[in-house]
């Protein structure tokens, strides 16, 4: 379910402790030791903010209780990339507008884990400025670098940092562990979609023109993207090619994958199953087969 309007704190830092503890609102996020970072980029689940492209099919607060599904499933993905992978520590964000943030905080508050998760208000609006606040939060500049590997020869240039989709609980934790491991021999990893966009993109260092100009959220975004990064000298690795939920057929082919493993996205499957149950009752009601 949505989470309940009317916030009044101000969470740049949300942790997750057991249920005894209360969760934190600090206004700075701390720097991370670990070597991987994870970006969820995020909106708060608003009807008329998030998956408008599913309007057609949806009603607004059908689709907010979508996202919400989705949302806590890509967590839940997150976090397990965080406790179980291979990688060994794992830093899980959010990276959100700044409008949005209380908002994720209070959703993140509402959960009982042992995890730590940081919201992080981007700097500017859309999502190629969201996705040029992560790697300038997290990364380091590509202009300190020799500087920073000289300060901190382990930690220069070193730091993998991906942001990915909030639609992607279907992605197998593999993939994401793969994207990570292909960093390593690259300066930037993609995840290409099937309509020429991106559902994942890393990073060792922050490169403040990668993602400038238009063509977000086109056919044409991961070409542009592609461009910029020949145009910075950057070597691109490639992650498996996947889907993202834009469209009433993406709904379909999720709810399709998710009723033989409904597990790698529990919630997502519950409230796909339902949605097609109604579809299902609707359609009988009127008479059409």
């Amino acid at each position: 379910m949505p989470p309940k309007a009317g916030f009044n704190k101000t969470a740049r830092r949300i942790l997750l402790p057991q249920q005894s503890m209360e969760f934190s609102t600090e206004t700075v996020v701390r720097p991370s030791r670990s070597d991987h970072v994870l970006v969820i980029m995020a909106k708060a689940p608003r009807p008329g903010a998030v998956k408008t492209r599913l309007a057609s099919s949806l009603s607004p607060e059908a689709i907010t209780a979508f996202y919400c599904c989705l949302l806590e499933d890509t967590l839940a993905l997150a976090r397990s990339l965080k406790l179980k992978s291979k990688l060994g520590g794992v830093e899980v964000a959010i990276m959100c507008p700044e409008s949005d943030v209380n908002d994720l905080a209070q959703l993140l508050s509402s959960e009982a884990s042992g995890s730590e998760v940081s919201v992080v208000a981007q700097k500017g609006e859309g999502l190629a400025a969201g996705l040029t606040s992560v790697f300038a939060h997290f990364a380091p500049s590509y202009q300190s670098d020799d500087r920073q590997r000289e300060a901190h020869p382990r930690d220069a240039h070193q730091r993998r940092v991906i942001a990915f989709n909030s639609d992607s609980p279907h992605l197998p934790r593999s993939v994401l562990e793969d994207a990570f491991e292909t960093l390593a021999a690259h300066d930037v990893v993609v995840g290409p979609t099937h309509d020429g966009g991106y559902y994942l993109v890393g990073a060792k260092a922050s490169h403040p023109t990668l993602f400038a100009g238009d063509g977000m959220g086109t056919s044409s975004a991961l070409e542009r993207l592609l461009s910029r990064a020949g145009a910075l000298e950057l070597s691109v690795g490639f992650a498996d090619r996947f889907y993202d939920i834009d469209i009433a057929d993406d709904l379909s082919r999720l709810a399709e994958e998710l009723r033989v493993a409904p597990a790698r996205a529990p919630r997502t499957a519950q409230w796909l199953k339902e949605w097609e149950l109604a579809a299902s009752q609707s359609r009988t009601s009127t008479g059409e087969l």
